[in-house]
């Protein structure tokens, strides 16, 4: 049965795209400036550009050292969602069978330490950090990531495990399979729903990620994309022009990620849901 187009539903999709376009109007107003000359832009900011100024994002590109931080970003960003998937699917396949009160209690500490404040923390971290050589060092940087993200993953992994059932692992360990071969072989293939969730989430958190960054990498040649914009944008405030083309080239390798995994999202989240 066909469901009738109410006027409730027109003014549902109506409101819903005004709303979306005011969400859009800022993404306008960076866009087309970054593609103006700076005089232009002291003229009419609101106005389209009459010549596009792609001379603005060569030049941003080159004055970020664009390609240096980008990698640093996508490294640190890769190499932490590969350290937190490993150790934190190991980590809650253990508590999830392991049935003691140890157990419980080292759950909750993980979920516990979920709550509580990267701020309140920071001036600890940073000075214990430098005590062990961490500083300064996208190996420690990636550590302090499995640090505040094992809270999540141990919870979401925790969670979806308890829904596989263990008569799957009997049967393989009656095969011959080790402890080990049982998890990677049996029990890791079925959590690829929840690993692509909770990838996404932590690489949009990682790549975002700049107070930490900005305690840990002091080093110019070790900034990320957020650490290159907030300098390059404080240097090239009076040159507007340059200024908001390398906060464009700053957003887009996430919105093309955003944009490429978006399926993937909602049909995790889903299979999350079911489970």
């Amino acid at each position: 049965m066909e469901k009738r187009y109410t006027l409730k539903t027109f003014s549902l999709e109506l409101t819903a795209l005004l709303v979306g376009i005011l969400f859009l109007i800022p993404f306008y107003y960076v866009v087309s400036n970054s593609l103006k000359t700076f005089s232009e832009i002291l003229l009419n900011t609101s106005a389209l550009p009459t010549e596009l100024q792609l001379a603005n994002y060569s030049e941003a590109f080159e004055k970020m050292n664009y390609l240096k931080v980008f990698t640093n970003s996508l490294l640190i960003t890769v190499v932490s969602n590969l350290v937190i998937v490993v150790f934190c699917s190991m980590a809650a396949y253990m508590l999830v069978r392991t049935k003691s009160k140890l157990s419980t209690v080292l759950f909750f500490t993980f979920v516990a330490a979920m709550v509580i404040p990267f701020q309140s923390v920071m001036i600890p971290l940073v000075k214990v950090s430098g005590s062990i050589g961490l500083l300064n060092s996208i190996p420690g940087l990636v550590i302090m990531y499995l640090g505040f993200g094992s809270g999540l993953a141990i919870f979401l992994y925790h969670g979806f495990m308890k829904s596989i059932p263990i008569e799957l692992e009997e049967a393989a360990i009656i095969d011959g399979c080790s402890r080990f071969g049982v998890f990677w072989r049996i029990v890791f293939p079925l959590l690829k729903p929840i690993t692509v969730t909770l990838v996404i989430l932590n690489s949009l958190w990682i790549w975002n990620d700049f107070l930490l960054p900005l305690l840990v990498l002091q080093n110019p040649d070790l900034r990320t994309i957020p650490l290159a914009t907030f300098f390059f944008f404080g240097q090239y405030t009076k040159q507007w022009d340059l200024a908001l083309a390398g906060l464009v080239l700053s957003i887009v390798p996430l919105l093309i990620f955003f944009f490429t995994m978006q399926k993937h999202i909602i049909k995790g989240i889903m299979s999350g849901s079911i489970k």
